[in-house]
């Protein structure tokens, strides 16, 4: 993405690396809107930085004060060339994070074992201890530490300052133990007592608090990295949807060349099948083109010569020669491009609870560390004893349980869902899913099946259903319409054809078992002289009303059927929306099909307010207009037309079975598509943040209680390590009850 200029102000995009909680994106952006004549806003979630500035101002200079702050900014790379856009696969960040993450728990889980576990403690185990845990510390440890350090310069303090203090004074008075207590002693153990009694320290490590605290908060660090990660591919999905390659003409003859060396004025062919290259205006041929991925029109449209038609979408018909329009950053794809990264960007910034717990907690209990060691030293406790409180203070503090209560929490809920087909992306969806309380429905894919079916047949007096299907069959099954399939497929028929011809715009024609038999439109039949008697009439003009698809169908010289096509419903749709009602949820339909068709399905499956006819950007106004009258809002969707709106919404859920953009556009991904595992996800949902909130709650209250009795000099080691443990097992099997989720 380039910087845009307007004139006056200029616009562009930086790239944000270093960020390690939503206070960071905070600071920078308040840093950048001190400047003259700047206004920032910083997402943490998508590490980008939309800055808009004056024209005296350098877009370096924004880079050099995001730097000022403690962190990385980059402005935007130059467009990658066609087919280097996958290569890249793996940012930067998550490979050392990766590293770190192996690093601890590989040199950790030996440290903790042997604390924990007396017999294993041989005569120089503690040497070993130290020997494990130091890397730990300093190596794995180290992004803490730097955020740390930052957050010190700029007089702030989140969880990276509690973890980093807690586990370097953990490290520093093992060492101070080891070297000049009597911690490093040949054959010293850490007995298992509950004693609450008063200690100077000089025998006790922490080095498997110190190891065990890093390793389990990486871990949340690396997971939480992860699902980041994917923040841009719904982008990349996006533009994936265009062609790749497409045959355009030069001096009458064919050659193929990548799309997007495709220039405004150039010809190029579309054959049945293939999608349309870039936006443009038939000059030869007709077809019917399927928008439905663009426009959420089930019913393929007819184009022919002097008709737009749109990139990314199918030709299901006939050969074409499209004359190119529009192209690359000007095409409709593109623009909805655009319209999802808005949301994306645009999207509420989303604090970790932890994180603004942590703001309160964690400068109290540095404050409680220096006045414990305060206190003992003015009342003559000596050096030891006081060292020992402040150091138990911090140590009991450091937020193991705290790490693990959201990843693990999360891990168990992912797994669980994805094992009933729910994927959920990360921990923003589980907080938006508490207080949605109207969920905006696609129709086509969604809500119905997304593919034309033979919904009714309606017979003349005297005439045979089958033999009605068996002819209309075997004709329609010689086109290549979506409509001519829907009943090829519901007919089955394997009777021949012979002189077969389209008739554009009207139907088909041709010779069936001896019948010359018509199928289309009741003017096809007309023409020649077989017209509709009343009742075929009454059920053309009520399929016709209701926003279906009808064709007639006659041989012999007589009208003999109407035959009903529609996209029908999905049969688990009615079921869904009574779920979503008793989960509080207002439904709403959502459609750029027309409004009989809508009006129709929203009665059918027991929704009440529906809006249709509209257009892929006017989808995103209307999840606006919800969001703005106070409605919180979870969309369900499946094409790339619902993209930008699933972005936008405060619960975007996409159906598995639909397109690649919709799906990374999402906030949940249902993915058997069907539509019933959408309350469940909600409560789902529901039930691991609440489990997430109860980890939180569970960890600060083990702290919280055992901090005056570190304060007060009378936590043993092992009871101050025992309840860390507890605080971080309770914490795990509080987690593991997600897994018996119905």
């Amino acid at each position: 993405m380039s910087s845009v200029t307007d004139g006056t102000q200029n616009a562009v995009e930086l790239s944000i690396s270093g960020m390690t909680c939503a206070s960071c994106a905070n600071r920078i952006e308040r840093k950048l809107n001190k400047l003259d004549g700047v206004t920032a806003t910083v997402n943490y979630a998508t590490e980008k930085a939309k800055v808009t500035f004056g024209p005296g101002i350098e877009p370096e200079a924004l880079v050099a004060e995001v730097e000022k702050a403690g962190y990385g900014a980059a402005l935007p790379a130059p467009e990658p060339a066609a087919g280097e856009a996958g290569e890249q696969e793996e940012p930067d960040g998550l490979r050392p994070l990766r590293q770190r993450l192996i690093t601890a728990v590989v040199l950790a889980v030996p440290v903790i074992a042997m604390a924990m576990i007396p017999p294993l403690q041989f005569t120089h185990w503690q040497w070993l201890s130290l020997t494990l845990a130091a890397p730990v510390v300093v190596y794995a440890g180290w992004p803490f530490h730097r955020a740390a350090w930052t957050n010190l310069r700029h007089g702030a303090a989140t969880m990276d300052t509690l973890v980093s203090m807690g586990t370097i004074a953990a490290l520093g008075w093992s060492l101070w133990a080891l070297f000049f207590g009597t911690a490093g002693i040949p054959g010293m153990t850490h007995p298992f007592s509950f004693a609450i009694e008063r200690t100077d320290g000089s025998g006790n490590i922490y080095l498997e608090a110190a190891a065990g605290v890093t390793a389990f908060i990486l871990a949340g660090r690396y997971f939480e990295a992860r699902a980041k990660r994917r923040a841009g591919a719904a982008l990349r999905a996006l533009l994936e949807l265009g062609a790749k390659d497409v045959a355009v003409l030069r001096d009458g003859v064919e050659t193929r060349i990548p799309a997007d060396r495709l220039a405004v004025g150039d010809r190029f062919v579309v054959r049945p099948g293939e999608k349309i290259a870039t936006d443009g205006v038939i000059e030869e041929g007709s077809s019917a083109v399927d928008a439905s991925m663009l426009t959420g029109e089930s019913v393929p449209v007819e184009v022919g010569p002097g008709d737009a038609v749109t990139g990314a979408t199918v030709n299901a018909g006939g050969r074409l020669v499209v004359r190119a329009t529009r192209v690359g950053a000007d095409t409709k794809l593109a623009q909805m491009a655009r319209l999802v990264e808005e949301a994306q960007t645009g999207k509420a910034k989303v604090q970790r609870l932890a994180d603004r717990i942590s703001g309160v907690f964690v400068p109290i209990v540095i404050a409680l560390a220096v006045g414990t060691l305060g206190f003992w030293l003015g009342t003559g406790g000596g050096a030891g004893a006081a060292f020992t409180a402040a150091v138990a203070v911090l140590i009991i503090a450091c937020p193991c349980a705290l790490g693990l209560a959201t990843p693990t929490a999360l891990l168990v809920g992912t797994g669980r869902g994805a094992q009933l087909g729910i994927l959920i992306k990360g921990p923003e969806a589980l907080e938006s899913t508490r207080a949605v309380d109207t969920i905006v429905l696609d129709k086509t894919g969604t809500v119905t099946e997304g593919r034309m079916t033979l919904a009714e047949v309606h017979t003349a007096e005297g005439e045979d259903r089958a033999e009605v299907l068996r002819l209309a069959g075997a004709l329609e099954g010689a086109s290549e319409h979506p409509i001519a399939q829907a009943v090829a497929r519901a007919a089955g028929s394997e009777a021949t054809v012979s002189d077969f011809a389209n008739i554009e715009g009207l139907g088909v024609q041709g010779v069936v078992d001896g019948h010359a038999v018509l199928v289309g439109r009741p003017r096809l039949l007309a023409e020649w002289s077989q017209h509709l008697p009343a009742e075929l009439e009454r059920a053309f003009t009520e399929a016709q009303a209701s926003g279906r698809t009808a064709v007639a169908v006659g041989w012999d010289g007589k009208a003999r059927a109407i035959l009903v096509v529609a996209d029908a419903v999905k049969p688990t749709s009615a079921e869904a929306i009574a779920g979503l009602r008793r989960l509080g949820l207002t439904p709403v339909l959502l459609t750029g099909d027309n409004e009989a068709v809508a009006k129709t399905v929203a009665a059918e499956v027991g929704i009440d307010e529906v809006i249709a006819e509209v257009l892929p950007a006017d989808k995103v106004d209307v999840v606006k207009r919800l969001q703005a009258e106070g409605k919180v809002v979870a969309m369900a969707g499946d094409g790339v037309n619902d993209a930008a709106a699933l972005a936008q919404a405060d619960l975007g859920m996409s159906m598995g079975t639909g397109t690649d953009a919709a799906i990374e556009a999402s906030d949940l991904t249902l993915v058997r598509g069907d539509l019933r595992v959408a309350p469940d996800a909600i409560r789902l949902s529901r039930r691991t943040l609440r489990t997430i909130k109860g980890n939180l709650f569970w960890a600060f209250a083990y702290n919280v209680a055992a901090l005056p009795l570190a304060a007060g000099g009378l936590l043993n080691p092992m009871i101050a390590g025992a309840a860390m443990a507890f605080s971080s097992v309770f914490v795990v099997g509080n987690s593991l009850r997600l897994r018996s989720f119905r």
